[in-house]
C-alpha cells in the first residue's frame, strides 16, 4: 500500500477527508493509499511555493487555486494578457455543465478587455481524440474524425449561440501530434518519462519529488509502493498510449499509437506561448489530476520552477436538489440546444452573473425566472428613462442631485467589484441599486404640469448601464429568444471538412514524386545515368497524375461555386465558407 500526505489547510473541516476519497476527480491509484494531513500552511507545502511574477499590473486581484488566494494579476507583457482555456472532448453533445464554466469565463475575459483594457490571447484546445470518441465513434460505426469533427462544429456553434467570443485560435489535438511527441522526447530526455518495451510512455513523478502536488498537496512516500502493469510507480500517468487493434494511431520513435490526455495541453500551450503563461482556466474537476499534470509536464520540459502563473477554475453547475455536477456520465444533464428552446442566452449570462465564477451554482426554473426578472427590470427601467426623456413620461421635480451621486457611486462599486475577483454579484447588486434610485424618480403623475426636467441625468444613467451590458455580453436590444443552431450548418461543416481532407490527399498523392524519387536515391551519389531515369520517370508519373490534379482543380472551381473556397498552401489546405468566412484548417495524419 501507498503513504501520501495530503495538504489540507488547518483546522481541518469535519468529514474533509472522507469528502476527499469521494472525490469523483481522483485518478485511481488514490484508492489503495493511506493518507495523513499535512498542517503547512500555502507556500510550505508540497508543490513548492508559488512566486508572484514580475511584470505589469493589471489592476485586478484573482483568486489564485496554486496559492488558495487572491494575488494581485501580473503580466508578462504590457496590457496583454495569455491565457490557456481548456476546450471540450468532442464527442456529444455540450450541456449546461459546460456552458456554465464557458460563459462564466467569457465574462472575466470581457472585463479583463473592456474594463481594464487588457488583450487577451486565448488559446482553447480541442481534444479530438481520446477513449470517449473512439468508443462513440465505434458505437455509431462512423470514424473518429467525422464524430469529431461534426462535434467540434456542432460545440462552436452552441458557444455562438450563448454569445460566448471565440478564442484567438483554436487547435486541435490530431493537427499537433508531431509537436506532442517531440515534446514527450524532450521530456524523456531530460530524465522525467520512461518508454517501455509495450510501447507506452510514462511520467515519472518520482524524479520530480516535492514538486508534484501544487492543487491537491500530494506528497509521495514511495516507500513499499506497488507497481501497475508496467509502470515503475502507481502514480506514474500516461504521455504515449501504445496503439489498440482498431484504434487510431500515429507513428512514434515507441512504436504506433496516441498521446495521453495530459500531454496535449501542456505541449499546445506551450507551442503558442513558451515557458510562460499568465492566465490557465477550466472546471475546478480538472484541478486535479489534469492540471496538476499538466503543470508537471510543462515545468519538466521547460526546466522551470513556475510554469503558469495563475490558475482559475469555476465551480460546478448542478440541478436543484442534487449535489452531483452536471456531467454525461451521471445522465444528469441538459443540453445547450434544450436549453435554448426554453430560455434565452442573456438569461442564463444573467443567472452566471449572480454568482462568483469560482462557486458551485444550482440550476432550476425558478434560477432562471429570476435572472428574467432582471433582465425585465433593466429593461424597463431603460425604456421608462428614455421616455422621460423624450418628455414622453411626466414625473415630479427629480432629486437630480441625488441620481448624479447615486451613478458616480455605482461607476466607482461596480469598477471596485470587477477588480476584485471578477465580483459579478457584487457589481449587479450595484446596477439595481441604481436602477431602483432611479425608478424611485419616474413616479409619473396624473396630471400634466410644467415641472422642471432633468433629462441629462437619465441619459447618463442610460448610457452607463447600456456599457455594463455590453461589457458582460448582454444585449437587451436583440431578440431574447436565441434558437439553437440549424443542424443542417454542422452537417454541411462536416461534409465539407471530409471532402477537402479527401481532396487533399489525393493531390498530395499526386505530387509526391519528389519524395519518391528522393528515396530511389537511397542517400548516395546518383550517376548521370541514373539521374536521366530519375528524371524521365518523374515525367512520365507527373504525366500519369496529371488527371488527378485536374480533378482537384476542377473540385475546387465547382466548391467554389456554390460558397465553399479551398486554397491550397504545401502539405495544408485551408477552406472557409464565403459568406462566413469560417476558416478550417485540414492537415494530413501522421
Amino acid at each position: 500500500a501507498s503513504s501520501l500526505v495530503v495538504f489540507i489547510s488547518p483546522p481541518t473541516p469535519p468529514g474533509t477527508m472522507r469528502a476527499l476519497l469521494a472525490c469523483r476527480s481522483l485518478p485511481a491509484w488514490l484508492s489503495g493509499c493511506t493518507f495523513r494531513v499535512c498542517g503547512r500552511q500555502p507556500g510550505g507545502r508540497c508543490g513548492s511555493s508559488w512566486h508572484k511574477p514580475k511584470g505589469h499590473p493589471a489592476g485586478v486581484q484573482v483568486y489564485n487555486s496554486l496559492t488558495r488566494n487572491k494575488e494581485p494579476l501580473v503580466l508578462a507583457e504590457p496590457v496583454t494578457a495569455s491565457w490557456y482555456c481548456c476546450g471540450p472532448t468532442v464527442y456529444d453533445e455540450a450541456h449546461l455543465g459546460h456552458a456554465s464554466s464557458y460563459v462564466r469565463f467569457d465574462i472575466l475575459r470581457r472585463i479583463l478587455t473592456k474594463i481594464f483594457g487588457i488583450d487577451v490571447i486565448m488559446v482553447m484546445v480541442i481534444t479530438d481524440i481520446d477513449d470517449k470518441i473512439i468508443k462513440r465513434a465505434n458505437e455509431l460505426n462512423i470514424s473518429s474524425t467525422v464524430l469529431s469533427r461534426m462535434y467540434e462544429e456542432d460545440f462552436k456553434q452552441d458557444m455562438a449561440c450563448l454569445k460566448v467570443l471565440p478564442p484567438t485560435v483554436y487547435m486541435r489535438v490530431t493537427d499537433n501530434i508531431p509537436k506532442i511527441v517531440a515534446f514527450i522526447e524532450r521530456i524523456i530526455h531530460n530524465g522525467h518519462a520512461y518508454s517501455t518495451s509495450t510501447g507506452n510512455v510514462y511520467f515519472d513523478i518520482q524524479s520530480i519529488g516535492s514538486q508534484y502536488g501544487k492543487f491537491v498537496g500530494i506528497c509521495a512516500d514511495t516507500a513499499g509502493e506497488t507497481t501497475a502493469g508496467d509502470k515503475k510507480h502507481i502514480r506514474d500517468f500516461a504521455l504515449w498510449k501504445a496503439s489498440k487493434p482498431n484504434e487510431p494511431s500515429w507513428i512514434s520513435p515507441w512504436g504506433k499509437g496516441r498521446p495521453g490526455w495530459h500531454i496535449e495541453c501542456s505541449t499546445i500551450a506551450s507551442s503558442v506561448f513558451g515557458n510562460k503563461l499568465d492566465i490557465h482556466s477550466g472546471g475546478i474537476d480538472l484541478a486535479f489530476p489534469h492540471h496538476e499534470n499538466e503543470i508537471a509536464q510543462c515545468e519538466a520540459y521547460h526546466q522551470c520552477e513556475q510554469w503558469g502563473n495563475y490558475f482559475l477554475h469555476s465551480g460546478h453547475l448542478h440541478l436543484k436538489g442534487s449535489e452531483e455536477k452536471m456531467s454525461k456520465s451521471l445522465k444528469n444533464y441538459i443540453t445547450i440546444k434544450n436549453f435554448l428552446e426554453k430560455f434565452s442566452a442573456d438569461q442564463f449570462r444573467m443567472f452566471c452573473l449572480l454568482s462568483k465564477y469560482r462557486s458551485a451554482v444550482e440550476y432550476s426554473d425558478a434560477s432562471m425566472a429570476e435572472a428574467g426578472n432582471l433582465l425585465h427590470s433593466i429593461s424597463a427601467f431603460i425604456d421608462d428613462a428614455s421616455a422621460y426623456m423624450r418628455g414622453q413620461l411626466i414625473c415630479p421635480p427629480v432629486d437630480e442631485t441625488l441620481l448624479w451621486e447615486r451613478l458616480n457611486a455605482t461607476k466607482v462599486n461596480v469598477q471596485a467589484a470587477f477588480a476584485d475577483d471578477f465580483d459579478t454579484p457584487g457589481a449587479t447588486d450595484s446596477i439595481m441599486n441604481l436602477i431602483h434610485h432611479g425608478n424611485r424618480q419616474l413616479q409619473a403623475v396624473a396630471k400634466e404640469g410644467d415641472y422642471p426636467r432633468s433629462p441629462a441625468v437619465f441619459g447618463a444613467i442610460i448610457s452607463y448601464l447600456e456599457r455594463f451590458l455590453d461589457v458582460v455580453g448582454i444585449s437587451l436590444g436583440q431578440s431574447q429568444v436565441v434558437q439553437a443552431a440549424n443542424q443542417s450548418s454542422v452537417t454541411l461543416h462536416s461534409v465539407a471538412e471530409q471532402l477537402v481532407g479527401f481532396r487533399q490527399e489525393v493531390r498530395k498523392y499526386a505530387l509526391a514524386v519528389d519524395d519518391q524519387e528522393l528515396a530511389s536515391g537511397e542517400g548516395r551519389e546518383l550517376s548521370q545515368e541514373e539521374k536521366q531515369k530519375l528524371r524521365e520517370r518523374r515525367k512520365q508519373m507527373l504525366s500519369e497524375r496529371q488527371p488527378l490534379l485536374q480533378a482537384c482543380d476542377l473540385l475546387r472551381q465547382d466548391l467554389r461555386a456554390i460558397g465553399i473556397n479551398i486554397k491550397d498552401r504545401g502539405a495544408t489546405s485551408s477552406w472557409e465558407m464565403m459568406e462566413q468566412l469560417t476558416k478550417v484548417k485540414v492537415k494530413p495524419d501522421y
